[in-house]
This record gives structure tokens, C-alpha cells and sequence, in this order.
């Protein structure tokens, strides 16, 4: 089993940065693949940027290529999201999702969540 612990989190106004990070613990040599997704509130469960064991990162190009940067340090088993420029309609519960195989943006292709971290940007 893997568990996953997000944070870095926070109320910061727009045109700021955040860092999220992941640790993940338990069997963590056996995720492959780490994701952020995001839901922001009255809608679902977002797809926002993927990055595999091998360094392979997909984006949500719509709203956060540009931006958002992920990445992960193998050694501490730990996956970042680096948020710049945050416009309030970044404003979301950013969750980090693992999956023990190549994943795509589907929330089913997950096996292991983290429960969620709060991001509030204020205009």
C-alpha cells in the first residue's frame, strides 16, 4: 500500500506562487506514475499535470501549461507542483494521485490518493 501526504497549500493573492509537494511512504518504489489533480468547488475532479517514474509529464494545456511545473525527486519518493502566477480561478483542493502503472488523466487510473490540499487565490 502507498500513502500519500500533500501540503503546501495556502491563501495567497493572485499573481503569486505556490509549491505543493507529495511525499509518498509505504511502498512507494511502486508508483510509477504521480499526478495532481485538482477540484474546485461546484465542479469535478480535474486532471492538471502527470509526471512518470522515467520523467514523462503530460499537462492540462488548457488552463495551467505555462505556469504550473511538476516535478519529482526519486530518492525521497516526494512529487512537487510548482504553481506561478496563480489567477483565483486556481482556487481548488489540489489532491496527489499515484498510480502503480503509466497512467493517463483519468481519476479511475489511480489507485492512491492524498486527502487533499486547500490553494485559495484572492484577486
Amino acid at each position: 500500500q502507498v500513502q500519500l501526504v500533500e501540503s503546501g497549500g495556502g491563501l495567497v493573492q493572485a499573481g503569486a506562487s505556490l509549491r505543493l509537494s507529495c511525499a509518498a511512504s509505504g511502498r512507494a518504489s511502486s508508483t510509477y506514475m504521480m499526478a495532481w489533480f485538482r477540484r474546485a468547488p461546484g465542479k469535478e475532479r480535474e486532471f492538471v499535470v502527470s509526471i512518470s517514474l522515467t520523467g514523462g509529464i503530460a499537462y492540462n494545456q488548457g488552463s495551467v501549461k505555462g505556469r504550473f511545473t511538476i516535478s519529482r525527486d526519486t530518492v525521497r519518493n516526494t512529487a512537487y507542483l510548482q504553481m506561478n502566477n496563480l489567477d483565483p480561478e486556481d482556487t481548488a483542493v489540489y489532491y496527489c494521485a499515484g498510480s502503480s502503472r503509466w497512467a493517463s488523466r483519468s481519476v479511475n487510473e489511480y489507485q492512491y490518493w492524498g486527502q487533499g490540499t486547500q490553494v485559495t487565490v484572492s484577486s
